[in-house]
């Protein structure tokens, strides 16, 4: 009958990497008791690990190290004999041996082939009478033993050299002589080498294939049998394995991080409280130049965030922020589409690979609820919802995830149903067929969003009806609405998107509804369902009544404003208030692709008509009394668009280097407020722009832009001196990294 056994180990020298951590983890999550000898504090050790005092065993002071290699082995060797000899029902555990299932055995013999050649200690359980166990302790008692299983030859010039009173040292002989090489010949020569369990029990993976646990997508599990008690994972050449060739982060669809997931072990050898859920396999193509490739597939030029569906693609984020400097969300969905109550432990190690990889971890965040999902630029769902996850629990986040130029890279599995699910929602382009990833054909495709559905929302019309009061009006024709709140003798004509207004903001009010009122202001706000452009006859019939009705002749100034969409609505309805301002922001002229067949971009809306009083903004707004428009001159389509404007009345002011969501970046800035203030008070000057731009110098999006255009100018001492001059104001992770790859020169 099989007995319990405890297992042991031993740790000499400060703190553990991933690798020990997840090893000792493995036994506590299989329910094996585990205690962990030193001869100091370990700083990492896992929680339910047991820890003893080393010297209890072998006093430090009799401490040896392999001559050539400086390796602990010599020591640890014996160690494990000793440790054997004073405790009973003890089983000796390497701390790079994972536990498969609990060790147990009915002899007290513990032990298995490593090859055809011998059996090795990295797992070993000998009784208190063995043989073999007291032959062992006794060879290595002496430090100049000669081995005789090496062959007569060298068994000779170990005895010439004692001789010679120039005995050879333990630490200079063969590597493992007190290790593989000792035990199996002891074994063998007390014939206890017939306990030993054949090589899957404990070495599956053989010593010749250990760099296939560090590849992703390798079938480690094949070789995992019901006779499996332990994987060896070879320690120290595997971590200098992943060092060198992954960055020293595990990849997390490789063997090794698999099960760093599995037991919520993180790269830095950190331990989250709970078990991490069934690992998602990493997407094909992305990393390095086809990761680099992938993201110029997408055409954006501007990435400011990037969401995950399922936090498959670390690497692909990493490249799209080395690119883009974007926030990255993680968005923490399980497969079967349930929100998890913390997050997990998978999303953690995702987001702790990033920050090991030099990102700033305050620009990633874990989303754990539909709630939180934020409209990002782009959308990952590599290898996950559409391949390895049904593609119908994207369906509530579908009016979150997207504005009017997001993009979503996507795997889709034929027969999972994602190209009929996606249908409604936008079009779909096939990059390219992943053959030969599992089982069933692969398409890598990219996903462009129509304009959502346009619905008239009860909630909102509570919320306008009780904003306007009785003196104001809410005006609505189910896909857009007016919403007029009186206040003083200026007011401020908003245009705004209502599907953000009423899932994206805490308020639930127009853009600047508070900011307005603090003014005093008067507000009249169009709100769109969806990314319409305002192409609708009863927006542009509900501007001529106000106007015809003298809605805007009563108030002393009028002054339209918006930004992308809300900039062409700005600049094209100021048509219905000669002499009004308008403060635009990275401003549309016009998507009619006969005028502007450059634009590649709002590919929902090309097909409506643009023409009319209210269809060219650069002509509509030539009635305006000044039109400031905010915009980036080295955004080229924003720079065509800007360009059409050519009217006298046209202050256009430049924002290099700042994106097209121009507002977002002055926003993180902190400048937005008082720029639009004085716009809107039409007191903002061309000196008065750009002194306040000024705070850009030490905005680090700004700072990455302008040090990758001088290096792409070819101005590489000028990037240099650019890079020191940012890294002493602040620690710019993005000019950091891309300085340290600069050519030398």
């Amino acid at each position: 009958m099989s007995k319990d056994y405890q297992v042991a180990a031993l740790w000499i020298g400060g703190k553990m990497s991933f690798l020990e951590v997840l090893c000792l983890k493995s036994f506590v999550d299989a329910g094996q008791h585990i205690t962990l000898y030193s001869y100091e504090p370990i700083p990492n050790v896992p929680e339910g690990v047991a820890i003893a005092d080393a010297n209890e065993i072998l006093s430090a002071d009799q401490f040896l190290r392999h001559g050539r290699t400086n390796s602990p082995a010599l020591h640890s060797d014996r160690f494990r004999y000793h440790l054997l000899a004073k405790h009973d029902h003890m089983i000796w555990a390497d701390t790079d041996a994972y536990c498969v299932k609990p060790f147990t055995t009915p002899t007290g013999h513990f032990f298995a082939w490593e090859s055809k050649e011998g059996v090795n200690g990295g797992v070993l359980g000998l009784p208190q009478d063995s043989e073999a166990l007291g032959r062992l302790i006794e060879f290595t008692n002496d430090e100049y033993a000669i081995p005789t299983w090496y062959g007569d030859d060298y068994t000779r010039e170990l005895e010439a050299a004692r001789d010679r009173g120039e005995p050879v040292h333990a630490g200079d002989q063969p590597w493992g002589v007190w290790g593989p090489h000792g035990l199996t010949h002891f074994l063998k020569e007390t014939g206890e080498i017939k306990y030993a369990m054949p090589q899957e029990a404990l070495y599956p993976i053989d010593y010749k294939w250990r760099a296939k646990m560090t590849q992703p997508g390798y079938d480690w599990q094949k070789h995992i049998t019901e006779k499996t008690y332990s994987i060896h994972f070879y320690g120290r050449r595997l971590r200098a394995r992943i060092n060198d060739k992954h960055g020293g982060i595990p990849k997390p669809r490789s063997c090794v991080g698999m099960l760093m997931t599995k037991h919520g072990v993180l790269p830095d050898g950190s331990i989250l409280t709970a078990a991490a859920p069934a690992p998602v396999p990493a997407p094909e193509g992305a990393s390095g130049a086809a990761a680099e490739a992938l993201l110029a597939k997408t055409g954006l030029t501007r990435v400011e965030r990037i969401a995950d569906l399922g936090a498959t693609a670390p690497d692909l984020l990493q490249a799209a922020q080395s690119r883009f400097d974007c926030d990255i969300d993680l968005i923490d969905l399980a497969p079967d589409g349930s929100w998890p109550a913390l997050a997990t432990p998978h999303a953690q190690g995702v987001k702790a690979q990033l920050v090991a990889g030099g990102i700033d971890g305050a620009r990633i965040r874990i989303v754990t609820q539909a709630a939180e999902v934020k409209p990002a630029d782009l959308v990952l769902s590599l290898a996950s919802f559409g391949d390895v996850a049904k593609v119908k629990h994207l369906e509530p986040l579908m009016g979150r995830l997207f504005h009017a130029d997001s993009r979503m890279l996507m795997d889709i599995r034929a027969g999972s149903g994602a190209f009929p699910f996606l249908k409604p929602y936008g079009e779909n382009e096939v990059l390219e067929d992943l053959a030969g990833r599992g089982n069933g054909k692969i398409s890598r495709v990219l996903f462009s969003p129509f304009a959502p559905k346009a619905e008239s929302d009860p909630a909102w019309a509570k919320i306008a009806r009780e904003l306007a009061g009785p003196e104001g009006f809410y005006t609505d024709n189910g896909q857009h609405s007016f919403l007029y709140v009186p206040r003083g003798r200026t007011l401020v004509v908003t245009f705004d998107n209502l599907d953000i207004a009423m899932g994206k903001r805490e308020d639930r009010r127009p853009w600047g509804y508070s900011f307005i009122e603090k003014q005093g202001w008067s507000m009249l706000g169009a709100m769109a369902g969806g990314w319409t452009w305002y192409r609708d006859p009863w927006v542009m019939a509900e501007f001529d009544r106000l106007a015809a009705e003298g809605f805007f002749a009563q108030f002393d100034r009028v002054v339209f404003y918006g930004a992308s969409m809300g900039g062409y609505a700005a600049c094209v309805f100021a048509a219905a208030c000669p002499g009004a301002d308008v403060v635009a922001i990275s401003p549309q002229s016009t998507l009619d692709k006969t005028v502007v067949p450059w634009e590649t971009r709002y590919k929902t809306v090309w097909g409506q008509d643009f023409s009319g009083k209210y269809g060219d903004a650069a002509q509509a707004s030539l009635t305006a009394n000044r039109v400031s428009i905010l915009y980036d001159p080295y955004e080229p389509l924003d720079a065509g668009h800007v360009a059409r404007f050519t009217g006298e009345n046209v202050v256009k002011l430049r924002a290099p280097l700042m994106g097209h969501r121009l507002g977002s970046s002055l926003s993180q800035m902190g400048i937005l407020q008082p720029i639009i203030l004085k716009a809107l008070e039409g007191q903002l000057s061309p000196n008065d722009f750009h002194m306040a731009l000024r705070a850009r110098r030490n905005f680090p999006r700004y700072q990455k832009e302008l040090f990758n255009r001088c290096v792409a100018k070819g101005h590489l001492s000028l990037a240099r001196r650019l890079g020191a001059w940012v890294l002493k104001r602040n620690d710019n992770a993005a000019v950091r990294k891309a300085l340290r790859d600069l050519p030398k020169t």
